[in-house]
């Protein structure tokens, strides 16, 4: 088994083959927002959740993540951009691969926004990534967004499919990309993607909306799933990761889901 392999088994569960992670990276998209001020905290609730994987930058690393409790898988995020810059879809590198290395992280991330005014930039520099991380044995995960002037729906299954599909074609070894709002049409997704597909969890919503796309997500394929604020920003976020857990480790159904998120089931 290479490095590769025993690192993504830090980030995908062996046994079921598929992931819980938690982005936090929005500390430089949004700032200290809520379930972001004690990122401590925040990991270790998840993490008893039975999330897989937390994600964020390198204030992560430094400020919130192993400090307490259990262990859980690190990504460290390699490109970023503010919510009141110029373009927020502009996307600039601001880590390594080499550093995440000397940090610990079990794998880094890439975000590109596919129809973007820069998307030709950010390709090059996924690609730079891809094959610095087949040289290290770090896997990638690219997260891959349809976003530009041209997109009318960018959760169209076509511009989401071709999404998906750049990232494996330049390396990726995991992708992050929208839900297409159903299980058919998602899993021209995540069948037209050589490399394990999750899904992200959008805007913040109420539990059952969030819920109900992870079990459509997995029916169509997915891998797993990579939700943000619906977690963190939830009450209770290790209920809530218990909750998706059932759906995503164990193929159980949002009313069973439920029943987690109210308190009544394990």
């Amino acid at each position: 088994m290479n490095g590769k392999k025993i690192r993504m088994e830090r980030i995908i569960d062996r046994n079921t083959r598929k992931t819980i992670i938690v982005p936090m990276d929005h500390g430089v998209s949004s700032g200290p927002i809520a379930g972001l001020l004690d990122m401590g905290e925040t990991v270790d609730r998840v993490a008893e959740g039975g999330a897989n994987a937390v994600l964020g930058h390198v204030g992560l690393a430094l400020h919130g993540h192993r400090t307490r409790g259990r262990d859980i898988g690190l990504i460290l995020h390699l490109s970023a951009s503010t919510s009141i810059g110029p373009d927020p879809n502009d996307k600039v590198l601001v880590n390594s691969v080499t550093n995440a290395l000397k940090m610990g992280a079990d794998a880094v991330s890439v975000h590109t926004n596919i129809g973007a005014d820069s998307e030709a930039r950010m390709l090059a520099d996924l690609g730079r990534i891809a094959v610095e991380c087949m040289e290290w044995g770090l896997p990638l995960l690219a997260m891959m967004y349809p976003r530009g002037r041209g997109i009318a729906d960018e959760h169209g299954t076509e511009v989401v499919a071709l999404s998906a599909r750049v990232a494996a074609e330049l390396g990726a070894d995991l992708v992050k990309t929208v839900y297409t709002g159903d299980p058919d049409s998602f899993r021209v997704v995540t069948r037209g993607c050589p490399v394990p597909v999750v899904v992200a969890g959008g805007s913040k919503t109420d539990e059952r909306q969030t819920l109900a796309l992870i079990e459509g997500a997995m029916e169509g394929g997915a891998a797993g799933i990579s939700i943000g604020r619906n977690a963190f920003q939830h009450p209770a976020p290790d209920r809530f990761i218990r909750a998706a857990a059932l759906i995503v480790h164990e193929g159980r159904s949002v009313e069973e889901a439920m029943e987690i998120v109210r308190g009544e089931g394990r």
